[in-house]
């Protein structure tokens, strides 16, 4: 055997020593979901969700969560794990979903890792560590109060002339900003450069993205915004403030639920309400995909087409898995 031979017969053992992993990614509306269903029930799957929303309890519409009848179907994992008034991070997810992960392949199935929270898959496939800095609610609930009174833009400007990575990183959510000011306030270091990374990536993971063009996008992104107040949008947000839930709660303050708030206290009409949620996913949609543009271990294959998207997705996880 030659020194190329030996070092690639090493490599491959390397490789095979771990666990595989298929990522879908993509950005909102762009059909991971869908497809994690089918190609989950094709592979002996399980869904570990990657959406920094589904993890709380009680909010299902506006988060797009799959139903009790898809959840029934395949297993689904890191979904209603928390109260919507409980913190929960990127530290807490990524240990939760590495253990579920293990769990996953420890009764034989293949784990896909299914979510448009970009810095939350990044974190779990390339192995970053988050800074370990504890929340300061007192600090949060100061900046909430500044995003009301002054708007999101004061508060981008504050991280970006300290931290210029993190601010074009982060982009205009609100949660992301105030834990990156959060965590410089801390440590007195820029948040961007307290991302480590081990030295190996964790999994043997297949990333596939899902690519639409952006009129494409906006409309499915329209359509699905006019689907969930017509499913009860409303509603769903009336009830957990009537169970008590502030509506500053940085889980209440996402898109959707943010803009409800606002419509229920009078400030707009529906109308205008429903023009907002799209306007702002569209931007929040923009931003998934600048992020996970820089990730060169992405396959990108078109989602136009469900069934050929379906077809080619799973020829590639066939030709992964005999690897």
């Amino acid at each position: 055997m030659t020194a190329m031979e030996s070092s690639a017969s090493h490599e491959h053992a390397n490789r095979d020593e771990k666990e595989p992993l298929i990522a879908l990614l993509g950005p909102t509306a762009s059909g991971k979901s869908t497809l994690a269903l089918t190609l989950a029930g094709l592979f002996s799957g399980e869904i570990v969700s990657a959406d920094s929303r589904l993890v709380y309890r009680g909010m299902d519409i506006g988060t797009a969560k799959p139903t009790p009848g898809e959840r029934a179907r395949i297993p689904h994992h890191c979904i209603d794990v928390a109260a919507p008034d409980v913190p929960y991070d990127l530290a807490r997810w990524k240990a939760e979903a590495a253990r579920i992960i293990a769990d996953i392949r420890g009764r034989g199935h293949l784990p896909f890792l299914v979510g448009g929270t970009a810095q939350w898959t990044t974190a779990l496939l390339d192995g970053w560590e988050p800074p370990s800095v504890a929340p300061d609610q007192r600090f949060r609930a100061a900046m909430e109060e500044r995003a009301r009174t002054e708007g999101i833009e004061p508060l981008r400007a504050e991280l970006a002339a300290q931290d210029a990575e993190a601010a074009a990183r982060t982009g205009p959510n609100l949660r992301r900003i105030i834990r990156a000011l959060e965590v410089i306030r801390a440590t007195g270091q820029p948040f961007s450069a307290q991302r480590g990374q081990s030295i190996a990536k964790p999994y043997r993971d297949l990333r596939i993205g899902l690519s639409l063009p952006r009129d494409v996008l906006y409309a499915r992104i329209d359509a699905r915004v006019e689907a969930m107040l017509a499913a009860g949008l409303v509603d769903e947000e009336r009830a957990l403030l009537d169970a008590g839930y502030d509506p500053s709660l940085p889980a209440l303050s996402g898109i959707g639920y943010r803009q409800v708030a606002e419509y229920l206290r009078g400030e707009m009409t529906l109308t205008s309400m429903c023009e907002r949620i799209k306007q702002a996913t569209h931007r929040y949609a923009r931003h998934q995909m600048t992020w996970l543009r820089r990730d060169t271990a992405i396959v990108w294959l078109d989602a136009q087409d469900e069934e050929r998207l379906h077809a080619e997705a799973a020829e590639m996880i066939r030709r992964f898995l005999l690897y």
